[in-house]
């Protein structure tokens, strides 16, 4: 894995094979912050990743700016992982949070401007996310909480959809506060 563009553009992620992750593709990724670019400052922004992993998607955040990523995985091996990396790359603006995301988010007591959601395609619960994340009202007023998930999934009947995205096997669906008319 790469990271894609931005001030860490090139840097290659290795993480060990025994990582119980399915990390998103470059491919995916650069389609989604395509997506992305269109709609935020980064460097205006906070972002929450919710199963980490491998902190590839975190990694692309603060390689393209942002203000702060708070990364968070239940696996202890992908949190050390990803706290190890940042301090091979020297990133200071990342901070990682070994924790049940379901916990996590039903105590959640700050605003993020993203937050980003690859649980595993498996999880239980996985349709329960979006209304997990506007509940407890974890993202800011013009917030994108962006969920990726397997085709099996349909969420355009959520109250905050906002678009849907296919790249093969992956999907990518954006949910906003303010929908845009």
């Amino acid at each position: 894995m790469r990271i894609i563009a931005g001030s860490l553009r090139g840097r290659r992620l290795n993480p060990p094979q025994n990582l119980p992750v399915r990390p998103t593709t470059d491919m995916a990724r650069e389609s989604l912050f395509n997506i992305l670019n269109n709609y935020v400052d980064y460097e205006e922004c906070s972002v929450m990743d919710l199963f980490a992993g491998t902190g590839a998607v975190s990694f692309e955040f603060v390689s393209r700016g942002v203000h702060e990523v708070t990364s968070i995985d239940v696996n202890v091996q992908c949190t050390d992982y990803i706290k190890a990396e940042c301090t091979r790359m020297g990133v200071r603006n990342m901070h990682v949070v070994r924790a049940d995301v379901f916990d996590l988010l039903k105590r959640a007591n700050r605003k993020f401007d993203i937050v980003f959601a690859d649980p595993p395609y498996a999880l239980e619960g996985l349709v329960t996310l979006p209304d997990l994340v506007f509940e407890r009202q974890v993202l800011t007023e013009d917030g994108i909480f962006v969920l990726e998930h397997p085709r099996e999934y349909s969420f355009e009947e959520h109250p905050h959809f906002w678009q849907h995205r296919n790249y093969g096997k992956v999907n990518f669906t954006f949910f906003a506060n303010k929908l845009e008319e």
